[in-house]
Order: structure tokens, then sequence, then C-alpha cells
């Protein structure tokens, strides 16, 4: 079940012997179905860790047996046991028989309920000191056995770290990505990727993943979107499980959370959250972040959230210059069985520029076509099938797009910036909404003036000049409690308009 592994001598006889104490305290039956070959037991200088395939099984087993294992471990000198889950076992319905079950049944042994299916999660199996619970009643040797892990029962493929594009864009994540490889939890104890969509951050959570259980196998690793985590933390909310939740989200030693910004104004889950950054960073381990905006800029976030998360290393990866998409669409074109020009791939960089996946579109565009003919793509060709496509990657932005917009980062409503209110609060959110307006649609001023409560055109020319003086000076805004250098802010509206 387990690669084999270089461990203390002690070890083995250890997890033995308290196997066998286990076996007596909660009698052979309960121990056959329970726990031999469906858990894996791994000991370190003071505790134990009892993994289990689910999370459903974690929490009934605790239930049923958490006294006795404490027991067991503490007669061979362990501080205690901690539970964990790793979805990459075979489940304990999955290999007992119907007979078995049937056996249980009529004999009146306790079963837990129908077990709802856990979500696959590809985590590598550990390596030192790990063993499937063995029979030792009948062979005393086999509780240190260990045979091959079992395959991931998910099909999502990681991306690697060594495929990422390193440019001046991304060069810096790029480089703390590594360094977070090299020593989990060491250099800095968070890492918080952010960016515009399409710019790689998850390609390097995706890569800090595979490459940590690539050189740390004996390290727990674990990936997973916020929205996943807030699902899972409602989910043992409703079912009084958040004791098996928390056993399971603070014992990692590496979690890498896809998309954090998912949390921002869910006050209930960003407290557990919070406790479980804590937990982790207290302790050592590794947390690893992406999220569209900078911490200071989820302004829904709660501020010992925030200044956690700054405490760390925090990135930001920026749109491809040209230089990089240039060497992204190579990249990319050389995995593909496809016959294309270099005029053809560089007027793909050329004109694709805003994000990753739009290059990628454009050269599966052009591979379909190859596939279809057979005939190389050449750059007429490629212009006359990617017309449609770049037109398709056109952002029109209307006058309604710039409100939400302003209003959303500013912690507005519509009518804040149509009132005749007069306070920074309002005035400074409205000007910068009109110089928008006045930079991204083709409205004229009377309509933009119109649409912001019925103000006439000297009103927007006014706030655009005004704008348009700050930029050239040092003028801060202030969102959240926050001063921010305008540039910045004006840079965070527009990739939140111009993203899609």
């Amino acid at each position: 079940m387990q690669t084999e592994a270089v461990q203390p001598a002690s070890f083995p006889n250890t997890i033995h012997d308290f196997l066998q104490n286990l076996q007596q305290l909660i009698g052979e039956r309960n121990y056959r179905h329970w726990f031999l070959q469906k858990t894996q037991v791994t000991a370190d200088d003071q505790q134990l860790r009892i993994t289990v395939p689910t999370q459903f099984l974690l929490n009934w087993m605790q239930r049923r047996f958490s006294a006795d294992v404490v027991e067991a471990a503490r007669q061979q000198g362990f501080d205690g046991a901690v539970w964990s889950v790793d979805e990459t076992l075979p489940a304990a319905d999955d290999r007992t028989s119907q007979s078995d079950r049937t056996s249980r049944a009529s004999s009146g042994e306790e079963t837990p309920a129908t077990e709802t299916s856990a979500g696959p999660a590809a985590r590598n199996s550990r390596a030192a000191g790990t063993h499937p619970a063995a029979d030792v009643s009948k062979d005393p040797a086999s509780s240190v056995r260990s045979g091959s892990p079992a395959a991931p029962r998910d099909s999502r493929r990681f991306a690697a770290l060594d495929d990422f594009v390193v440019g001046p864009c991304n060069e810096l994540a790029h480089t703390a990505a590594r360094h977070v490889c090299a020593e989990p939890g060491r250099q800095f104890s968070s890492l918080y990727l952010h960016g515009p969509v399409g710019t790689g951050k998850t390609h390097l959570a995706e890569g800090i993943y595979r490459e940590i259980r690539r050189q740390h196998p004996q390290l727990q690793v674990l990936f997973m979107s916020a929205e996943n985590f807030a699902n899972q933390f409602t989910q043992a909310l409703r079912t009084h499980a958040l004791p098996g939740f928390r056993q399971r989200f603070r014992t990692v030693d590496v979690l890498i959370m896809d998309d954090v910004g998912f949390l921002d104004g869910k006050k209930v889950i960003q407290e557990e959250f919070l406790h479980t950054f804590k937990q982790l960073v207290s302790h050592g381990r590794q947390v690893v972040m992406t999220a569209d905006s900078h911490p200071r800029l989820l302004s829904k976030l709660r501020d010992d959230l925030v200044t956690r998360f700054l405490c760390g290393m925090v990135c930001r990866l920026e749109a491809p210059d040209l230089e990089t998409r240039r060497l992204i669409v190579r990249t990319k074109a050389a995995g593909m069985n496809i016959q294309i020009s270099d005029e053809v791939l560089d007027y793909v960089a050329k004109r694709f520029v805003h994000n990753v996946r739009e290059l990628e579109g454009a050269l599966n565009t052009l591979r379909t076509w190859f596939a279809m003919t057979s005939r190389r793509v050449s750059l007429s060709v490629a212009r006359q099938i990617l017309s449609e496509l770049e037109r398709d990657c056109i952002k029109v932005v209307k006058l309604a797009d710039i409100q939400e917009a302003v209003c959303r980062l500013f912690g507005l409503v519509t009518d804040d910036l149509q009132s005749s209110g007069r306070t920074k609060k309002v005035t400074h959110p409205r000007m910068l909404a009109m110089y928008l307006a006045r930079r991204h649609t083709q409205a004229a001023y009377k309509e933009i003036g119109e649409f912001f409560g019925g103000r006439n055109h000297s009103t927007v020319v006014a706030a655009e000049k005004k704008v348009e003086t700050w930029l050239h000076g040092t003028e801060q805004i202030q969102i959240g409690g926050r001063n921010w250098h305008l540039s910045d802010v004006l840079e965070t509206l527009e990739q939140q308009l111009l993203a899609g």
C-alpha cells in the first residue's frame, strides 16, 4: 500500500506493538473490519498518525475508537494519536465483501450509516514510518510491510513547475515558488500569489503541489480551492462534524488554497480559515494562496487575515509582455502536433495580449484546423481563422460595468455614485468612475454625466482633468481605511473591467 521507506529501527516494532494492544482493546472482530488493511499507521518521535480513506470514516472511527487508540498509543510511550484522511486509500466498503457486511449485521456489530462519497484528492503517499494496519494475530511482520501506493481516484492533471514560462512579469513569483518547494515553511510561512486572470497563479500553485510531493514525499500536502474549503466547512457545520474537519486541515504540512478571494465577505468561514492559518503557521507549516487581488484590496476580508497574509511573501503576476508571450506560444506549440510557421506564432503573440488563456485558445484553434485539413498553418490562414476569435476577445465595457466595479472596490452601493453627496468617500470614487468611462467607453460627456446622477458635461470634464492631475502627482486615495496611490487603484479597476 505504501512505498518502501527508510526509518528508525524502533518504529516498526513499536507500531506492531501498538496494533497488538489496539486489537486487544477493541476486539479482533472490530480490528479486522475497521483497521486491518484499511488504515495506515505513521510514527514519529512523539505521535502516531492514523490515516483513513474518507472524512466520513474518520468522523465515525474517532467517535467509536478514539479512546482505545489513545490508550494503545500511550502504552507504547507516545503522547497521543492524530487522525487524518488520505482519499487515495481504498475505502473500507470497497474492500469488504457483501457477505462480511451481512455477517456483521447478523451479529449485531455496530456499523456506520451509508457513507457519502468525499471529493477525490490526489495526495502523495507518506514515506517515512508508514504502515498499513496489519493482521498482527497471524503475521506480526506484516505490520511493517509496505506495498505500492494506491492509484489516485481523480483525473486532475496538476501543472508542473518546470513547464512554467518565466519572464519579467512573473520572475519574482516563480523564484518564491521554488524556495517554497525547496524548504516548505522555512523561509516564509505563507506565500500569496495575486494578479489578473490567466497570468499563471494556479499553474504556480499546482506546480508547488507537485514539486513538494516529489521532493518531500514524507509531507502531507493538501491542494484545494477556497470554494471547496467553504463547502466542506458548511457541510461539517451542518452535520456536527467540525472536529474531524479541523483535524484534516490543521494537521497537514502544506496547505495550498486556490482563489482565496472567494472568502471575501464570508465572515464565519473567514474566522475558521484564520484559526487554520494560525495553527499551521505557528507550527512551522507552509501555506500557499492565490487570488485575483492584493490582500488589502479584498475590502471585506478581516483585518487580522490581511495582516497575516502580508507577513508572508506577497507576489504579483503581471500580464505577460511581448517577449514572454512569444516564448509561451513557442513552448506550447512545441508540444502540439502541428505544422506552423514562426511568423504565425509571432502574430499570435502580438494579437492576443491580455493573458495566457487567450494564447492557448488561439493555438488550439489553429491545431484543430490543422487536424481537419492536414495543411500547414500559414500567416494568411491564421489571420482568417483567428479573426473571429480576436473579435470575441474584445471586451465591451458599459457604464454599468464601471459603476459596479467602482462600488465593489470602495464598498459603496450604486445610489452613492448617483447621489448628490459631496464627501470624499463618494466624490473621489465618482470622479474615478467618470474618468474610466471616458477611457473605456464611447459615451459622450453629457451621457456620462446623466448616468452618474444627472450631472452636466462640465462636471465630467472637470472630473477627468482632476484625475489626470492626481495621476501625475502623489495623490492617494483611501480604501478600507488604507491609503493607496491612485495609479494602483486605477490599474486594479481596469483589470477587473477588461477581464473576461
